[in-house]
């Protein structure tokens, strides 16, 4: 089974560069989107709904052209849900889950707090009220593949410039350690660490300066699973290129 996460950082965009008929090449089983960026009405064209493929949006409501998530799979689910219960992170479209049998797939898309105080403020309050909902996920005896933009880096492998980042969204050590919680004390599987554990690699990389060029980047994008799918896990890989987006996907094989 591959599965394939990638931020698109608009949809639309991406698909003009090429996404689509990349995607019809790389034989992905299910593929989880972030940052759509579009509301689903916008998307009549059926290139937005890929030959093979079950396509499941979830837009933003709060704000129009912002967020949003989908998936894309070849087996229909047996369920798809898009809400968590909170209406300030639901209505931003940061959130899908599709279910087969004991095995969840989710895109999510957990909020940056670049902009400012405020949005970062918003995150740590993101990151307090999904933990239990993780605790909860772990705790179920399912299978769960998490995937999707988490907008943290985890180590000084997962970005270029450490140093001068720690204190910078996205690199403060208050994420990290929740990272580091997840990870280390509640059982959660990084996909990507688990399968390349001394590898340098990033899955985004600022548009200012020569940032791409130069590998100046992050890895924020993610596979998460539950301990149950370690064994499972066979290979993976950041795609940099094509360009289809400020992120690369990554894409996870797993065993049968």
């Amino acid at each position: 089974m591959r599965i394939v996460s990638f931020n698109a950082n608009g949809i639309r965009s991406a698909a003009s560069k090429g996404f689509y008929d990349w995607l019809a090449r790389h034989k992905a089983d299910i593929v989880c989107l972030q940052e759509t960026k579009a509301q689903e009405h916008q998307l009549t064209d059926a290139a937005f709904r890929p030959k093979g493929y079950h396509s499941y949006y979830r837009d933003a409501t709060s704000k129009k052209g912002y967020s949003g998530v989908a998936i894309y799979t070849r087996e229909e689910p047996d369920e798809v849900r898009t809400a968590l219960g909170w209406s300030d992170f639901d209505e931003e479209g940061r959130y899908i889950e599709a279910r087969y049998g004991n095995l969840s797939v989710v895109s999510l898309y957990f909020p940056s707090g670049s902009s400012g105080d405020e949005r970062q403020a918003f995150k740590f309050k993101c990151i307090d009220w999904i933990t239990p909902i993780f605790e909860e996920w772990f705790a179920s005896g399912r299978d769960y593949v998490i995937c999707g933009d988490w907008n943290i880096v985890h180590t000084r492998k997962d970005i270029r410039n450490w140093s001068s980042n720690q204190k910078t969204s996205g690199c403060l050590p208050e994420e990290r350690a929740w990272l580091d919680r997840l990870f280390l004390q509640h059982g959660w599987v990084d996909s990507y660490r688990t399968l390349k554990p001394e590898a340098e690699d990033y899955t985004w990389w600022s548009n200012r300066g020569q940032a791409r060029a130069n590998n100046v980047g992050w890895r924020i994008d993610y596979q998460v699973v539950s301990p149950s799918l370690r064994a499972r896990l066979k290979s993976c890989e950041i795609l940099r290129d094509p360009r289809f987006s400020d992120h690369a996907p990554y894409t996870v094989d797993y065993t049968a």
